[in-house]
Protein backbone atom coordinates (compact mmCIF):
# COMPACT_ATOMS: atom_id res chain seq x y z
CA UNK A 1 0.00 0.00 0.00
CA UNK A 2 3.14 2.58 0.79
CA UNK A 3 4.82 1.74 -2.48
CA UNK A 4 1.44 2.49 -3.99
CA UNK A 5 1.36 5.66 -2.46
CA UNK A 6 4.87 6.61 -3.83
CA UNK A 7 4.20 5.34 -7.24
CA UNK A 8 0.90 7.81 -7.35
CA UNK A 9 3.04 10.95 -5.88
CA UNK A 10 5.52 10.35 -8.05
CA UNK A 11 3.12 10.07 -10.96
CA UNK A 12 1.47 13.55 -9.76
CA UNK A 13 4.67 15.04 -9.36
CA UNK A 14 5.66 13.88 -12.87
CA UNK A 15 2.34 15.91 -14.12
CA UNK A 16 3.15 19.03 -11.68
CA UNK A 17 6.27 19.76 -13.51
CA UNK A 18 4.36 20.00 -17.30
CA UNK A 19 2.34 23.39 -15.28
CA UNK A 20 5.67 24.82 -14.74
CA UNK A 21 6.44 27.21 -17.84
CA UNK A 22 10.67 26.74 -17.82
CA UNK A 23 9.86 23.19 -17.99
CA UNK A 24 7.86 23.27 -21.06
CA UNK A 25 10.18 25.52 -22.50
CA UNK A 26 13.01 22.83 -21.84
CA UNK A 27 10.86 20.04 -23.18
CA UNK A 28 10.30 22.44 -26.36
CA UNK A 29 13.74 22.26 -26.79
CA UNK A 30 14.91 19.04 -26.25
CA UNK A 31 11.86 18.02 -28.83
CA UNK A 32 13.29 20.24 -31.71
CA UNK A 33 16.40 18.66 -31.10
CA UNK A 34 15.08 15.09 -30.97
CA UNK A 35 13.85 16.07 -34.11
CA UNK A 36 16.83 17.06 -35.50
CA UNK A 37 18.86 14.23 -34.62
CA UNK A 38 16.75 11.75 -35.76
CA UNK A 39 17.08 12.86 -39.09
CA UNK A 40 20.83 13.52 -38.98
CA UNK A 41 22.68 12.17 -36.48
CA UNK A 42 22.88 8.36 -36.71
CA UNK A 43 26.06 5.81 -36.82
CA UNK A 44 25.82 2.10 -38.91
CA UNK A 45 28.61 0.07 -37.58
CA UNK A 46 27.78 -3.11 -38.95
CA UNK A 47 24.09 -5.40 -39.06
CA UNK A 48 23.40 -5.05 -35.35
CA UNK A 49 25.03 -1.67 -34.29
CA UNK A 50 23.54 1.13 -35.44
CA UNK A 51 24.26 4.26 -32.58
CA UNK A 52 21.07 6.71 -33.08
CA UNK A 53 21.40 10.18 -30.71
CA UNK A 54 17.64 11.00 -30.98
CA UNK A 55 16.58 9.71 -28.29
CA UNK A 56 18.62 11.05 -25.92
CA UNK A 57 16.14 14.08 -25.57
CA UNK A 58 13.94 12.04 -24.54
CA UNK A 59 15.50 10.75 -21.30
CA UNK A 60 16.47 13.88 -20.69
CA UNK A 61 13.21 14.80 -19.93
CA UNK A 62 12.15 11.48 -18.16
CA UNK A 63 15.22 12.18 -16.12
CA UNK A 64 14.30 15.39 -14.88
CA UNK A 65 10.41 15.39 -15.36
CA UNK A 66 9.57 11.77 -14.57
CA UNK A 67 6.96 9.18 -16.10
CA UNK A 68 4.22 11.03 -16.49
CA UNK A 69 5.67 13.84 -18.46
CA UNK A 70 7.94 11.46 -20.22
CA UNK A 71 5.60 9.39 -21.60
CA UNK A 72 3.46 12.23 -22.61
CA UNK A 73 5.93 14.17 -24.32
CA UNK A 74 7.20 10.50 -26.08
CA UNK A 75 3.91 10.27 -27.54
CA UNK A 76 3.30 13.53 -28.70
CA UNK A 77 7.34 13.79 -30.24
CA UNK A 78 6.86 10.44 -31.79
CA UNK A 79 3.78 11.76 -33.50
CA UNK A 80 5.64 14.37 -34.64
CA UNK A 81 8.20 13.09 -36.20
CA UNK A 82 5.76 10.82 -37.81
CA UNK A 83 4.21 13.87 -39.09
CA UNK A 84 7.39 15.59 -40.45
CA UNK A 85 8.51 12.22 -42.13
CA UNK A 86 6.56 9.68 -42.38
CA UNK A 87 8.37 6.11 -42.80
CA UNK A 88 6.34 3.11 -43.31
CA UNK A 89 2.24 2.77 -42.28
CA UNK A 90 1.50 4.66 -38.91
CA UNK A 91 0.98 2.44 -36.13
CA UNK A 92 0.10 3.44 -32.73
CA UNK A 93 1.85 -0.23 -30.80
CA UNK A 94 5.26 1.86 -31.80
CA UNK A 95 3.84 4.76 -30.51
CA UNK A 96 2.79 3.00 -27.12
CA UNK A 97 6.43 1.48 -27.02
CA UNK A 98 7.71 5.20 -27.00
CA UNK A 99 4.80 6.02 -24.32
CA UNK A 100 5.77 2.72 -22.11
CA UNK A 101 9.72 3.36 -22.24
CA UNK A 102 9.17 7.46 -20.91
CA UNK A 103 7.25 5.89 -17.94
CA UNK A 104 9.94 2.99 -17.68
CA UNK A 105 13.12 5.53 -17.89
CA UNK A 106 11.21 7.73 -15.87
CA UNK A 107 9.99 5.76 -13.04
CA UNK A 108 13.70 4.67 -12.56
CA UNK A 109 15.61 8.03 -13.10
CA UNK A 110 13.31 10.83 -11.73
CA UNK A 111 14.71 12.53 -8.84
CA UNK A 112 17.50 10.36 -8.04
CA UNK A 113 21.46 10.16 -8.45
CA UNK A 114 22.93 9.56 -11.70
CA UNK A 115 24.43 6.40 -12.06
CA UNK A 116 25.30 4.05 -14.45
CA UNK A 117 23.67 0.87 -12.40
CA UNK A 118 20.38 2.63 -12.22
CA UNK A 119 20.58 3.66 -16.41
CA UNK A 120 21.57 -0.02 -17.46
CA UNK A 121 18.20 -1.48 -15.11
CA UNK A 122 16.47 0.96 -16.85
CA UNK A 123 18.06 -0.12 -20.31
CA UNK A 124 17.92 -3.62 -19.61
CA UNK A 125 14.25 -3.05 -19.43
CA UNK A 126 13.30 -1.49 -22.16
CA UNK A 127 15.58 -3.17 -24.25
CA UNK A 128 13.48 -7.16 -23.21
CA UNK A 129 9.80 -5.53 -22.86
CA UNK A 130 9.76 -2.71 -25.34
CA UNK A 131 12.19 -3.31 -28.03
CA UNK A 132 12.72 -7.05 -27.90
CA UNK A 133 8.92 -8.30 -27.04
CA UNK A 134 6.48 -5.54 -27.93
CA UNK A 135 8.41 -4.06 -30.76
CA UNK A 136 8.83 -7.96 -32.88
CA UNK A 137 5.52 -8.30 -32.16
CA UNK A 138 4.22 -5.30 -33.54
CA UNK A 139 6.83 -5.72 -36.94
CA UNK A 140 5.69 -9.62 -36.62
CA UNK A 141 1.89 -8.41 -37.12
CA UNK A 142 2.60 -5.69 -39.37
CA UNK A 143 4.65 -7.44 -42.07
CA UNK A 144 3.06 -11.17 -41.44
CA UNK A 145 6.69 -12.17 -40.20
CA UNK A 146 7.11 -15.03 -37.62
CA UNK A 147 7.57 -13.46 -33.97
CA UNK A 148 10.21 -16.12 -33.34
CA UNK A 149 11.90 -15.78 -36.28
CA UNK A 150 12.46 -12.17 -36.01
CA UNK A 151 13.23 -12.28 -32.51
CA UNK A 152 17.48 -13.95 -32.48
CA UNK A 153 18.52 -11.24 -34.52
CA UNK A 154 16.39 -8.55 -32.12
CA UNK A 155 17.79 -9.79 -29.08
CA UNK A 156 21.64 -9.90 -30.84
CA UNK A 157 21.15 -6.71 -31.76
CA UNK A 158 20.03 -5.31 -28.13
CA UNK A 159 22.28 -7.45 -26.60
CA UNK A 160 25.09 -5.57 -28.51
CA UNK A 161 23.78 -2.17 -27.75
CA UNK A 162 22.98 -2.61 -24.05
CA UNK A 163 26.45 -1.39 -22.90
CA UNK A 164 27.14 0.88 -25.92
CA UNK A 165 23.56 2.68 -24.56
CA UNK A 166 23.86 2.78 -20.95
CA UNK A 167 27.28 4.72 -21.44
CA UNK A 168 26.16 7.15 -23.76
CA UNK A 169 23.02 7.91 -21.37
CA UNK A 170 25.14 8.36 -18.36
CA UNK A 171 27.80 10.83 -19.71
CA UNK A 172 25.07 12.45 -21.77
CA UNK A 173 22.83 12.98 -18.21
CA UNK A 174 25.79 13.77 -15.99
CA UNK A 175 26.48 16.24 -18.50
CA UNK A 176 23.48 17.98 -18.98
CA UNK A 177 22.95 18.19 -14.98
CA UNK A 178 26.51 20.04 -14.85
CA UNK A 179 25.03 22.27 -17.79
CA UNK A 180 21.72 23.11 -15.56
CA UNK A 181 23.39 23.39 -12.48
CA UNK A 182 25.36 26.19 -14.46
CA UNK A 183 22.46 28.03 -15.60
CA UNK A 184 20.79 27.99 -12.19
CA UNK A 185 18.40 25.05 -13.34
CA UNK A 186 20.17 22.63 -11.18
CA UNK A 187 19.38 23.31 -7.66
CA UNK A 188 16.01 22.28 -7.80
CA UNK A 189 16.57 19.41 -10.35
CA UNK A 190 18.91 17.75 -7.67
CA UNK A 191 16.97 17.92 -5.26
CA UNK A 192 13.85 17.21 -7.48
CA UNK A 193 11.47 19.89 -6.90
CA UNK A 194 11.36 22.22 -10.09
CA UNK A 195 10.42 25.82 -8.67
CA UNK A 196 6.68 26.44 -9.43
CA UNK A 197 6.87 30.15 -11.34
Amino acid sequence: MKKLREVKEMFQSSLQELLVTRNMVLCGLMAALSVVLSMTASIEAGPYIRIGFSGIPNRIVECLFGPAAGCLFGGALDILKYALKPSGPFFFGFTFNVMLAGVIYGSILYKKPVSIKRIAAAELLVKVLVNCILNTLWISMLYGKGFFVLLPARMVKNAVMLPIDSAILYFSLTYVRKLLNRIGYGEEIRHGQAARK
